[in-house]
C-alpha cells in the first residue's frame, strides 16, 4: 500500500486549506501576540487532513508530513530570532541615556546643589522640600532640626546627602 495515496484526493479547496493554514501558523511564529492567526491555521490543517485523509494511515502521514514542516519553520524562526531581521523587531536595542537629555528616576543629579528646607527632623535621614519637591535625604552630620535650610552636598543613586547653610 502506497502511504503517499492520499495525494490523488487533494482537490483545489483542501490545497488552500493547508496553504493558508500554513501560512497563518508561520505568520503566528513570526509576530506572537494574541494567537488569532496560529488557532486559524490549526483549524484550517485539521480541516484540510480530515477533507483529505481516506484512512488513519493517510491522516499520520499527513500529521507528519505538517510538523516536519512546522518544525523547519520554527527552527528558521529561531534562528532569525537569534542573529536575523526579527532579533531587530522583537528585541529593544534602543537606550535612554543621559548624554541625549533622559532622565531616569534613580538620577537625582541635577538637584546636586539646590537649597531647601527640612521638613521633619534628620537624625540623619528624614524629608525635606526643594522648590516644592519632597525628597528624602540623609544629614551630613547627625541631627538637624526642622525648618533649617539645608544645600544638598552629594548624591548618590537614591542617597541625597545635605548639609545645614549656616
Amino acid at each position: 500500500m502506497n502511504p503517499f495515496a492520499f495525494i490523488d484526493y487533494i482537490t483545489w479547496w483542501t490545497a488552500i486549506c493547508f496553504i493558508a493554514g500554513f501560512a497563518l501558523v508561520i505568520f503566528e511564529m513570526f509576530s506572537p501576540g494574541f494567537g488569532a492567526p496560529g488557532i486559524t491555521g490549526i483549524i484550517l490543517l485539521v480541516l484540510g487532513i480530515v477533507f483529505t485523509a481516506r484512512s488513519l494511515l493517510d491522516a499520520l502521514v499527513i500529521l507528519l508530513i505538517i510538523l516536519a514542516i512546522l518544525a523547519i519553520a520554527l527552527s528558521l524562526v529561531l534562528h532569525s530570532a537569534a542573529r536575523g531581521r526579527l532579533s531587530r523587531a522583537l528585541v529593544l536595542t534602543d537606550s535612554l541615556e543621559s548624554q541625549s537629555g533622559y532622565i531616569g528616576t534613580e538620577d537625582l543629579e541635577y538637584f546636586l546643589g539646590k537649597e531647601g528646607t527640612t521638613i521633619t527632623i534628620l537624625r540623619p535621614s528624614g524629608t525635606a522640600d526643594f522648590d516644592g519637591v519632597r525628597l528624602d535625604v540623609v544629614s551630613e552630620g547627625d541631627f538637624i532640626p526642622i525648618g533649617t535650610k539645608v544645600k544638598i552636598i552629594k548624591v548618590e543613586g537614591r542617597k541625597i546627602v545635605v548639609r545645614p547653610i549656616k
